[in-house]
């Protein structure tokens, strides 16, 4: 009986069947037996797949052979379009063989017509079923995203160093470059170099940050400043055929957020959008107030391109969903994340060949009551003080060493604790000693034991990762002066650590 088990409640059923008479007496039947059934019918391919394409039915019932039609193409119709609905055969003429053939072909079950004493049991069964299994299906991708996911977390934890370094020399170089020229053309290169490495890093941050789960700090954003800066990104990405078009309608706009995270959001729109223009057109980025909701703002990403049907819509923000052959699904996910996080939300609309908009609604942030920017102080020299810099990594402890050296001071180098050790031995302790956390060999904590035991009572400047302190309990070796830089590094930062501890800031 259909009503052993748990209650189906609801559920939707096609017939295929190109007798009225017959599909009234199924009907009846089901009804008649406890099932909560609505009911059409169709009797031709057609007819089929315009319902089919409307929605999916809990379980198809076909009969055998109908003029024009057959229930075997019925049964290969649904194979196409929705695989995982149940189908059962109710036919007069079924004999064994072709029953044994429609099992083999993919039916549920079947039943013959002049005997339908087992039809509701078979349905309620067909449909169970095909839940259960539709369930554990769900379970099973539910797994494979939750692994992903941590796999995607592994492997972003273990790149977030290697990045970070690949990243310094984009810190360090730019107040090098501006000590060594009065040109300001060389000076605004250096400028973006520096925004590009500070928000590269942020962006590392910002990766290991989603696979974490955990929030960046956010900062108030003035998005024609941050238009400017997409304008500049996305000019070298921009196809011939492809314009681009940006418009902050009130220059006070302002979010709270974080930059970088913003600014992925958008970029990643924006580069969607020119990836979808591959016959040229113009990607359009709008900033307004929202006349409609007070305090509220919306940014508009436009372009002309291709376009989505209803399917893609309903999947856009699904896990490692992707219509690209090299996508990873996670971009649009990363987006959402990003403006939900700020209480904001992602609207979509999109016409196949008219192109698409994503829609940002976001809560705007009110002006500060004064606004200034402080000048930029003087570089900090040396004079002749001598300096002992200790990192692993190569290109940072050689970008360090010219810095420092260009500024008067006298260095020493070394790649990790035992070249250290053995500099302490032939030339005699520093002025100072720069050591990065996490060197090899010896570790920081155990170099500036060592040095303090050879007499050292000088300052320790410790450049250090905010995940990985250097002294578990917060203090160094007693005598030594300890000052933390955290990292990425900045030379300004740097400069002005070393003449702060010399006294000389």
């Amino acid at each position: 009986m259909p009503n052993k088990g748990a209650p189906l409640g609801p559920i939707r059923i096609l017939l295929v069947e190109d007798s009225p008479e017959d599909a009234e007496l199924i009907s009846d039947q089901l009804v008649e037996a406890g099932l909560q059934a609505t009911f059409e019918r169709v009797d031709s391919e057609p007819e089929m797949r315009r319902v089919l394409s409307a929605y999916a039915p809990d379980i198809v019932l076909s009969d055998l052979s109908m003029p024009g039609f057959s229930g075997y193409q019925a049964l290969h119709i649904l194979q196409e379009m929705h695989p995982r609905v149940p189908f059962v055969f109710v036919s007069g003429t079924m004999g064994e063989e072709a029953a044994v053939e429609a099992l083999h072909e993919g039916a549920n079950d079947y039943i013959i017509k002049h005997l339908p004493a087992r039809l509701p049991s078979a349905v309620a069964r067909a449909i169970r079923e095909a839940r259960s299994e539709n369930e554990r299906q769900r379970v099973a991708d539910e797994l494979m995203r939750a692994q992903r996911l941590e796999s995607l977390a592994l492997l972003a934890a273990g790149l977030s160093h290697d990045l970070r370094n690949i990243l310094q020399p984009l810190l360090i170089v730019p107040d090098l470059i501006r000590d060594r020229s009065d040109d300001p053309k060389i000076g605004r290169l250096a400028d973006v170099i520096a925004e590009c490495g500070r928000r590269g890093h942020e962006m590392v941050e910002s990766m290991l940050s989603f696979v974490r789960g955990s929030r960046q700090p956010s900062e108030r954003v003035e998005l024609q400043r941050l238009f400017q800066a997409l304008g500049m990104l996305l000019k070298s990405n921009l196809p011939r055929n492809v314009s681009l078009q940006l418009d902050v309608r009130d220059e006070r706009m302002a979010v709270q957020a974080n930059y970088t995270e913003l600014q992925q959001a958008l970029l990643n729109l924006s580069l969607n959008a020119i990836q979808a223009m591959p016959d040229g057109g113009r990607l359009q980025l709008v900033a307004e107030p929202c006349t409609a909701e007070v305090g509220q703002g919306r940014i508009r990403v436009s372009d002309e391109g291709v376009g989505m049907d209803e399917a893609t819509l309903a999947r856009l923000f699904s896990p490692f969903f992707t219509t690209k052959s090299s996508g990873t699904g996670l971009g649009l996910v990363s987006c959402q994340r990003i403006i939900e996080g700020i209480g904001g939300h992602i609207q979509v609309h999109s016409r196949l060949g008219q192109g698409t908009t994503f829609e940002l609604v976001v809560p705007l942030h009110d002006a500060p009551a004064s606004e200034g920017r402080a000048a930029q102080p003087s570089l900090p020299v040396g004079r002749g003080e001598r300096l002992l810099v200790v990192d692993e990594e190569a290109t940072r402890l050689s970008l360090l060493g010219n810095a420092l050296s260009s500024q008067g001071y006298h260095m020493r180098l070394a790649n990790d604790g035992a070249v250290a050790m053995r500099h302490l031995q032939e030339d005699g302790l520093p002025d100072v000693v720069l050591v990065d956390s996490g060197i090899p060999l010896i570790s920081a904590a155990q170099l500036l034991a060592q040095m303090q035991a050879m007499g050292y009572r000088g300052p320790a400047i410790v450049l250090e990762d905010a995940q990985a302190p250097v002294f578990a309990d917060g203090r160094g070796p007693e005598g030594i002066d300890v000052h933390v830089l955290r990292k990425p590094l900045e030379m300004q930062r740097v400069f002005r650590a070393v003449a702060d501890v010399l006294g000389t800031g």
